[in-house]
């Protein structure tokens, strides 16, 4: 504890429940980025088919369409015991997967079955991940946690892309799921640990409002609330246009363009990661000093850019290092982009309002979808251009439309 004192970016562990939070959501992060490469490479193997995988990637997004009722379901019930029923889950559903590969069972039928089910919950555990954080973290801590928060996600990225190609090439697919099944089963057991604080407001206990009179006021609120709205479009524009083509898609791209094993894959998306992992210790470190609005549209352009750059790159290594490099401006577009709705949302609504927030996931389903016909038709050079180039224009057009309430330095999101 006298270390983390000395250290700002390490101030988030002097709340209790972040330093269980922490460790249960990088290993179910882990458990995610594992299952991602195991499956994603299988489908890819199985039905040598770009919109086959492109199906199975957008099949992991399905629950934003349902990710508000898991945010009001939270209002009422607790984020944390929200959670353990989701967490429990992904043990259920890995345990089934591990005895289909065990016993030579695994086929395209089941495999994209349990991925429709797993794709109904799993998209909303961020959201969880980040009510919770708004709930127990102090208004100061609240950008270094966010930071250190989103190390979960990137460090799993990169050592659960790894880890999950190494097992599969050394063990083959049942023993690696073996891994993924205790990964989640630790991560459970430290669930327990968060805090269950809940947030709310004078008067809100005494009117128990109806998960569809709910959801209506929370997206009411979105709407009316332009930084919210802007906000929304935005994470919306970035699931669609830029997320597909780092993301699902590099299977495609290790596999047809730079002739790499699952191994290769796994480097590609560690690369990626790996950026992303240093923005946000970078966040972490100097997140205090950081215009929230600002650096958000800033660095979609930027990344935005880099994946327009490694559309049209045809060696390794070079697509690794843009790789790593889009992932640094990546986390320098997201992060702040969750503070400012943890900031400027009401309390009350914050669980709706954040579920609406993973429905704009639903952009990178959409994006995958469209993008596997695209690439077989044209070429994943020429997707990429389209899609980059879409999602700068775009991001440009909410800058100037909202510019009074997103880029003047005075404005409320852009307070340091």
């Amino acid at each position: 504890m006298s270390f983390i004192a000395r250290v700002p970016a390490l101030a988030p562990f002097r709340i209790r429940s972040f330093r269980f939070q922490w460790p249960s959501d990088l290993l179910a992060s882990w458990a995610f980025e594992m299952e991602s490469v195991i499956l994603g490479w299988f489908v890819l193997v199985v039905t040598d088919s770009v919109l086959a995988l492109a199906v199975f990637g957008s099949l992991q997004f399905l629950g934003t369409l349902i990710s508000p009722l898991f945010g009001m379901a939270g209002d009422r019930i607790g984020n944390r015991t929200v959670l353990l029923l989701m967490r429990f889950t992904y043990l259920v559903l890995a345990s089934a997967l591990m005895v289909l590969f065990l016993a030579d069972l695994a086929s395209p039928v089941p495999v994209f079955a349990l991925a429709t089910i797993m794709g109904l919950v799993r998209p909303s555990d961020i959201t969880l991940r980040n009510l919770i954080v708004g709930e127990t973290m102090p208004a100061d801590y609240l950008m270094r946690a966010m930071g250190v928060s989103r190390t979960t996600a990137d460090s799993a990225r990169v050592v659960g892309a790894l880890s999950g190609a190494a097992l599969v090439a050394a063990l083959g697919s049942g023993q690696a799921y073996i891994a993924v099944c205790g990964v989640y089963a630790v991560c459970l057991a430290l669930t327990f640990g968060v805090g269950i604080r809940r947030v709310r407001v004078l008067g809100e206990s005494e009117v128990v409002l109806s998960p569809l009179r709910a959801l209506r006021e929370g997206f009411a609120y979105v709407w009316s609330t332009p930084v919210v709205r802007a906000v929304m479009l935005l994470a919306f524009l970035v699931n669609f246009a830029a997320y597909p083509l780092v993301g699902s898609l590099l299977a495609y791209v290790a596999k047809d363009i730079y002739g790499l094993d699952q191994t290769g894959l796994g480097w590609l998306i560690a690369s990626f990661a790996g950026g992303a992992l240093a923005g946000s210790i970078t966040i972490s470190l100097y997140g205090a000093h950081v215009r929230p609005a600002r650096t958000m549209l800033v660095c979609t352009v930027i990344w935005l850019s880099l994946n327009l750059i490694f559309s049209w790159i045809t060696t390794p290594l070079a697509g690794e290092a843009v790789l790593f490099v889009a992932g640094f401006a990546q986390s320098f577009c997201m992060i702040p982009m969750a503070v400012i709705l943890l900031r400027v949302t009401n309390p009350a609504l914050r669980g709706c309002v954040m579920g609406v927030r993973m429905l704009a996931v639903y952009g990178l389903p959409m994006g995958l979808l469209l993008s596997g016909p695209i690439v077989e038709r044209v070429g994943f050079a020429t997707t990429g251009t389209l899609y980059s180039v879409l999602g700068i224009v775009f991001t440009l057009a909410i800058g100037l439309y909202w510019r009074s309430e997103l880029w003047d330095r005075a404005a409320p999101v852009n307070e340091r």
